[in-house]
């Protein structure tokens, strides 16, 4: 009887332990969820920027096969049209000159008749002062046709200098009017080549942008912007960052690889990521 007692607290006190030790594992498990969650979270935040990443990159590579030909096709509208506005000053310029020559063989044509009629006035005078005042009226009119002669041919020097401007800058439009068309040809075959892959990869990239919180997203789109190549979210290659090239510290390398948070590069301020998102993202998984 008395072993039987001795037992039974034992088994008790046993079966306590076992139960508050199972409790305190639950506990931890508890506290470890939480956080394994939030790793996980940041993990798919960092596949997610990555994946937009890698689909824009490709959008960029697309575009940089097309070099500098849309530069050089803004650049030839612009002096075409820079070309036109000068060829139609010119032009204009050359009527007006034409014009003034109009009026001043108009005026010589009315002054020379107007002496006719004063030189038969003056065969019907009765007196020397209306004869005298009719020759001023001749002289003045032969001065007027001096003076608009002389205008006549300055403008007409005048004529054949601006014409000489016009049919060279008639001469340089054409020409760079052709040089355009070829370029709009060329540059109009790249992008019909890759219009369709483009467009596709733009509306991946959309997509998947939907899937950033906006935050993310903001970081994102400025340190793009800013970005001489466009890339934003960089590999850990060879323990440097893959955007600036500068090492990266053993810890830090720890704490990218860890995806507790979002980690930048201190020299540059990219995002960076391990081998493990990398390879979600160009894996297709």
């Amino acid at each position: 009887m008395a072993k039987s007692d001795v037992k039974a607290p034992a088994k008790k006190r046993a079966k306590a332990a076992s139960k508050k030790a199972e409790e305190k594992n639950g506990s931890v498990k508890k506290a470890v969820n939480p956080a394994a969650k939030a790793d996980g979270s940041v993990a798919e935040k960092l596949v997610d920027l990555y994946r937009l990443q890698h689909l824009d990159t490709q959008v960029d590579k697309i575009r940089t096969h097309r070099g500098e030909l849309p530069l050089e096709v803004e650049d030839l509208e612009d002096e075409v049209a820079g070309l036109e506005t000068r060829l139609n000053k010119l032009e204009a310029d050359l009527a007006e000159v034409e014009t003034q020559v109009s009026e001043k063989q108009n005026l010589i044509k009315d002054a020379k008749a107007q002496i006719k009629k004063y030189e038969g006035q003056q065969a019907k005078v009765r007196n020397n002062r209306e004869y005298d005042s009719l020759t001023k009226e001749i002289e003045f009119q032969n001065l007027e046709i001096q003076l608009a002669e002389k205008r006549i041919k300055e403008a007409k020097a005048q004529i054949e200098a601006k014409k000489a401007v016009v049919e060279e800058s008639k001469t340089k439009h054409e020409e760079r009017s052709k040089d355009l068309k070829l370029k709009k040809k060329e540059l109009d075959a790249i992008i019909a080549e890759t219009e369709k892959e483009e467009k596709d990869l733009q509306k991946k990239s959309d997509a998947a942008a939907k899937l950033i919180e906006e935050r993310l997203l903001s970081a994102y789109n400025r340190i793009r912007s800013n970005a001489r190549n466009g890339l934003v979210v960089v590999p850990v290659e060879r323990g440097s960052c893959g955007g600036c090239f500068n090492a990266i510290p053993p810890q830090r390398q720890l704490d990218i690889s860890s995806h507790k948070k979002v980690i930048v590069c201190e020299h540059c301020g990219r995002i960076l990521v391990d081998e493990y998102v990398v390879d979600r993202v160009v894996g297709g998984n």
